[in-house]
Parts: C-alpha cells; sequence; structure tokens
C-alpha cells in the first residue's frame, strides 16, 4: 500500500508525463520509461503511475466530458497543466473510490498551485468540487451532513 508522500510524488509525476503525452505526442510506453529513468520511483507509487498514465488517454473524452460542463470555456482553451490537472482528478474521482474526494480536490489544488498559472488553483477547486459532487454524489452529500 502506497503511502500519501508516495501517492502525491506520483501524482506531480503524473501532471509531467500526462503534459508531455499531450504536448509532444510521445506513445506512453516511451513517456513511463523516460519518467522511470529521470525519477526516483522507488519514492512514488509505480502501479499507479502505469494505471493512471495508461487510462487517462484511453478515457480521455469521458474524463473530459465530466468536467467540461463546468467550465466557463472550452477544454481545448485550458491551459495544458489545468487540462493534465482535471484529467487526473477526474480520473481519480471516478475511478479510485478508495481515495476520498477531499483529498483527491486538495491534490488537484496543489498540483495546480504548484505547475499552473497564476490563481489557476482557485478554478480548479471550484470545478473539482462540482465534478465531485457529480461523481461522489453520497459521499459529498454525507460529508456535508
Amino acid at each position: 500500500m502506497a503511502t500519501p508522500k508516495q501517492r502525491q510524488k506520483t501524482r506531480r509525476l503524473l501532471v509531467q508525463a500526462l503534459y508531455s503525452w499531450e504536448l509532444g505526442g510521445s506513445d506512453l510506453a516511451t513517456i513511463e520509461a523516460e519518467f522511470h529513468l529521470d525519477n526516483n520511483m522507488a519514492k512514488a507509487d509505480a502501479e499507479f503511475f502505469h494505471e493512471v498514465l495508461h487510462a487517462v488517454p484511453k478515457q480521455l473524452t469521458v474524463l473530459d466530458d465530466s468536467y467540461a460542463p463546468h467550465l466557463d470555456r472550452t477544454v481545448a482553451e485550458l491551459d495544458p497543466i489545468s487540462r493534465a490537472v482535471l484529467r487526473l482528478a477526474s480520473y481519480e474521482l471516478a475511478e479510485r473510490l478508495d481515495v476520498p474526494y477531499k483529498v483527491v480536490i486538495n491534490e488537484g489544488v496543489n498540483l495546480a498551485k504548484t505547475f499552473g498559472p497564476t490563481d489557476a488553483y482557485k478554478y480548479i477547486n471550484g470545478v473539482l468540487d462540482k465534478v465531485a459532487g457529480q461523481l461522489r454524489r453520497l459521499e459529498v452529500e454525507a460529508n456535508r451532513r
């Protein structure tokens, strides 16, 4: 079982890898191999990295459709870092029910603070809050009581 620190590091690497995939057009196996060479994956969750890196591109339309209604612009108009953060977080909200929705939102906000444009984290927070309400409605409602 990965520790919270390992998952945080993995999410940071995933945002970078998804950004690289979108902008560079390299195949996922090459990106994954490069990240394993260039980063200390012993301090990350390699299984989670592999899972998400390969799942997000396969589910791209579904993931983008999960947050697109909550945007004030098109998905294409988002900066690539915000897209990577929203895709990663939307995947976790939809597929990783073992991760509490508040953790997913908090991690997304922190990733936007680290990598995104100024104040992007506020926008990401608002969008992910709405996505969580949609994908994890029962969990969100139970938490608000």
